[in-house]
């Protein structure tokens, strides 16, 4: 089978360097949260996936293991170029974040020792301490009417960060613990 597009989305398929660029941009622009970037770049922008092809795209992506926006890189590279276009799509992504990170990795080793250096990262840990913070309690918030749901999410917090149970069991346990609950609390 070859990876000629026959269809009327031939005229409109994306070139391998156009995948690349695409990806490769999002990468460097999306440091953090990539997803909306994503869908404002593929949808709006670039005009490769229409809403519910990037919405269908993206529950697929999602129920496979690993990052989405990676699935969703591989994913949309296949679909127009092949195996190649997939691994146009992944590169890109990745490849300017890595490049970035490992420029700050030998700025960092080179810099390391200096005071001010040592305080930016201080501030930094405490900034990044602050978001995860913030983040839990935008996460908690809306099980403050639910108090088995809280109590769940409780009893996960405390058996990974506390005790440093493993995460795969104590989803196992959880998992359907959370399902029973909100199935009960549903009726």
């Amino acid at each position: 089978m070859d990876n000629e597009l026959t269809s009327p989305e031939a005229a409109l398929a994306p070139t391998l360097c156009e995948i690349f660029g695409g990806f490769l941009r999002l990468g460097l622009i999306s440091f953090g949260g990539a997803l909306p970037l994503a869908r404002r770049a593929l949808v709006e922008q670039r005009r490769w996936l229409t809403s519910d092809e990037f919405t269908d795209l993206l529950g697929l992506c999602q129920f496979l293991p690993g990052g989405n926006v990676i699935n969703l890189s591989v994913a949309i590279g296949m679909r127009f170029r092949g195996v190649a276009g997939a691994l146009a799509g992944l590169l890109g992504l990745i490849a300017g974040p890595s490049l970035v990170v490992i420029g700050l990795g030998v700025l960092y080793e080179h810099t390391q020792n200096d005071p001010h250096v040592r305080h930016l990262f201080a501030g930094l840990a405490a900034a990044a301490s602050g978001l995860l913070i913030s983040m839990a309690f935008k996460m908690v918030l809306p099980l403050r009417n639910k108090p088995l749901a809280a109590l769940i999410a409780g009893l996960g917090f405390v058996a990974i960060a506390v005790l440093r149970l493993p995460l795969l069991p104590t989803m196992l346990v959880l998992t359907p613990l959370s399902i029973y609950v909100a199935a009960r609390s549903a009726r």
